[in-house]
């Protein structure tokens, strides 16, 4: 039988040993073998009760936990960080070869020099900025992994068509990072004021991207849930969007909207690198969870 393992419960268990209450985010030690978990250290003046002593399982089955202070069930844990840009590479030539089908549909004789003297609609070109965009940061977020940044490129949000450009778990905690490819400089604009409520703006050149700010928020809070869920509220989890090839000017620029830090890839790098509270142990185990929860897109 394979020794007995902490762990954290995700969701509540009973002890087998004294039928106490184990609330879900507590560390209990799992027995895999039995299914069971007893405390790491019973309450005084607690006794078995029969049913708990005759039943073979008290707790939730494997699946419904989940593993946060155990280095060797993570030792061997291969996590595919996934492929930066590759779902929004998908989706332009996905695109590309619907309208390519549609014009030779249309124009059998025609349609190849029209594809050839035409291009593609901005709509359909704009997602191949973006995986470009999403490509250059990757790569540099790729450079980290030897000075304790751990990254997962590409994330679907199970239940939405909708992913996560990427995520980082350093010493600092949990960043999600939007990666953006559009010309023209970033600025807050704040707007109202003493007579009309105050309300701050991105601005992009001349195009308000506020939307992209409220993106990132919700994807933080998710990431927060998740965390939350597993035994692990108190990591911090950052919002950034990475505004690539940007018009940056050459001294400072980089600001903070409604709780999102708007940044270049040189400065989200910089941030990634502060230090913080998470160990690497703890950082992997994070990463490894969220791999899980949030898969390849």
């Amino acid at each position: 039988m394979p020794p007995p393992n902490r762990m954290r419960l995700r969701y509540a268990g009973r002890c087998r040993a004294c039928g106490s209450a184990i609330p879900a985010g507590t560390v209990a030690v799992y027995q895999r073998e039995s299914k069971t978990v007893t405390c790491v250290e019973c309450p005084p003046h607690s006794t078995p009760t029969a049913s708990v002593a005759a039943s073979p399982v008290a707790v939730a089955s494997p699946e419904t936990l989940t593993v946060v202070e155990l280095e060797q069930e993570t030792e061997h844990l291969e996590v595919f960080t996934g492929t930066a840009g590759a779902s929004a590479r998908r989706e332009h030539q996905r695109r590309k070869e619907k309208r390519a089908a549609g014009i030779r549909d249309k124009h059998p004789h025609l349609g190849n020099l029209i594809l050839a003297l035409s291009d593609d609609p901005q709509s359909t070109q704009a997602w191949a900025i973006g995986a470009r965009g999403e490509e250059v940061l990757g790569q540099r977020l790729d450079t980290l992994s030897e000075r304790g940044v751990h990254v997962l490129h590409d994330r679907r949000i199970p239940g939405s068509k909708a992913n996560i450009d990427h995520i980082a778990v350093t010493a600092a905690g949990v960043f999600v990072i939007d990666a953006k490819k559009y010309q023209g400089r970033p600025n807050r604009r704040v707007e109202g004021g003493l007579f009309s409520p105050r309300t701050e703006k991105l601005v992009v050149g001349s195009r308000d991207r506020t939307k992209q700010v409220a993106g990132v928020q919700n994807q933080v809070s998710l990431l927060r849930s998740a965390l939350r869920d597993a035994g692990w509220e108190e990591i911090p989890v950052h919002g950034m969007l990475c505004f690539v090839g940007a018009d940056w000017p050459l001294i400072g620029g980089a600001f903070v909207i409604d709780g999102v830090r708007v940044v270049w890839p040189k400065k989200a790098v910089e941030n990634l690198l502060k230090p913080g509270t998470l160990t690497e142990q703890t950082a992997r185990l994070v990463h490894g969870l969220l791999a899980a929860s949030f898969p390849p897109a």
